[in-house]
Formats: structure tokens, sequence, C-alpha cells
């Protein structure tokens, strides 16, 4: 009636056998990891386009919501919203690229973009759609690049994703 003791020979033999499943299924997949290096960009649309931007550079996604007009900026600047008490400049992606303007509507979205110099702005798109896992061999430079904020373009499935550098997406002129 008395319980095995942990040391029993049976015992140590499981427990050795699950060792050994642990280890070859961290090994199966760490593999591929260690091949090839995975970008991750969240891919929005507008105009029905992909654009994607790193997801280290996104802050937050937050629907849209009213937006004060700032009098004398640049024209892709819709204005500005406050955020938890922060005031973030929203810049319309659709007039930064030069595409007309569009009513706001329920998929519409904020994403806040962090440029690496710490440069914060709200940036509006007609949708965000999904993650995107990309490998790095897999990214193409952009030929010829919409207002010069296009950085890289990758596919996903059968069409191309226009991968967007948020430096320069941030940076708008005082009156375009």
């Amino acid at each position: 009636m008395s319980a095995a003791p942990p040391s029993a020979p049976g015992l140590q033999g499981r427990e050795a056998a699950w060792d050994e499943v642990a280890r070859a299924a961290a090994t199966r997949r760490a593999a591929p990891v260690a091949a090839e290096l995975l970008r991750q960009l969240l891919c929005v649309r507008v105009e029905g386009a992909p654009y994607a931007v790193p997801v280290e550079n996104v802050r937050e996604i937050v629907r849209v919501r009213s937006i004060t007009p700032i009098p004398r900026t640049a024209s892709c600047v819709r204005g500005v919203i406050s955020l938890r008490g922060e005031m973030i400049q929203v810049i319309d992606l659709r007039l930064r690229l030069a595409l007309p303007p569009a009513a706001v509507s329920k998929a519409n979205r904020i994403v806040v973009v962090q440029a690496d110099d710490g440069r914060v702005a709200g940036v509006l798109v007609d949708e965000v759609r999904e993650v995107l896992r990309v490998s790095e061999s897999a990214i193409g430079s952009a030929a010829g690049d919409a207002q010069g904020i296009v950085a890289a373009l990758c596919t996903n499935g059968p069409e191309f994703v226009s991968i967007v550098d948020p430096g320069r997406l941030l940076e708008v002129g005082s009156r375009d």
C-alpha cells in the first residue's frame, strides 16, 4: 500500500523520456528562427492598397475620435487628439500619399507611431488588417516610392505591401 518513492527506477525512466521529448521539441522549434530572421509588420489599408509599419514603431492603435484641426499646418495633418492627456498630432495617410481625402468610417483607425528618434504622431488609416511575419530575405527595396515614405516592399500572398519608413512618414512640412 505504500507509494513508490520518487527515486523509483520506473519514474526516473519516464522523467528522462519526457526530458528527451522536450529537448527535441525545443530544437525543432528553434531551428527555423535561427535559420532566418523574421520581421513583424502591422499591415493597414489605404484606398484598398496594403501598407505596413514595423511593429516595433507602433505604440498603439485607437479608434478615431474627435480631431481638433490646427490652422496653418501641412495639408496632410488633420489636427490633434488628446490621448490620455497627451496631445498627439494626426497625419492622414491618404493625404500624405497624395490620394483624395475620404470621409471617416467605423473601420478607420489611428495608429500611434513612434519614430526611432522619439517623435510620435497618430496616422489615420482606412483600416488595420493584420500583423505580417516576413523574412528579411523577402523584403526588397522600393523603386519609385510614394511621397518619399515607402522604404521597402514585400509580398503578402498575391499582393505587394509597401513598407513605410516611420521617420519619413512623420516628416511633414509647415504647409504642403
